[in-house]
């Protein structure tokens, strides 16, 4: 199964939010262990790399450990690209933010089989599936 991870699954289990990085740090060990193939896109790894930069705002080499948690991230999950008529697309969706329907047309055109996030309301509409990680998970369990 190909999964696209939304930003917000994988911002939750490095910085710890509760009540979701359990069930985002499930769907990580899914992606290491090769249960499913994890996915981000190139402009969520910019954005992983900023909101890092934000957690580490008030140490020591900032730079040196937001760009050591996406090299790590990088090992787990691959990358998807983000191209410019998948930009223009998303503009026409009738969805309210713009982000994510940057995401849905990626991961529609790059074949994904879901898309998985904390908030799949956001999502519509989508050809492929929306799952929060708690489902994706009760999924997996159940074979």
């Amino acid at each position: 199964m190909k999964a696209l991870i939304d930003t917000n699954v994988i911002v939750d289990v490095l910085q710890d939010r509760e009540p979701w990085c359990a069930a985002g740090r499930e769907v990580f060990l899914a992606v290491a262990s090769r249960v499913i193939d994890g996915f981000i896109t190139a402009k969520q790894a910019a954005d992983i790399h900023y909101f890092s930069r934000k957690q580490f705002k008030n140490q020591d080499h900032v730079d040196t450990k937001a760009r050591d948690v996406l090299a790590k991230l990088l090992t787990l999950f691959e990358v998807t690209d983000s191209l410019a008529e998948d930009c223009r697309e998303a503009l026409s969706l009738p969805n309210g933010d713009y982000e994510d329907a940057l995401l849905i047309v990626n991961a529609q055109r790059a074949g994904m089989d879901c898309i998985v996030t904390r908030n799949p309301e956001h999502f519509a509409p989508c050809r492929i599936r929306v799952l929060s990680p708690e489902q994706l998970m009760a999924e997996l369990r159940a074979g």
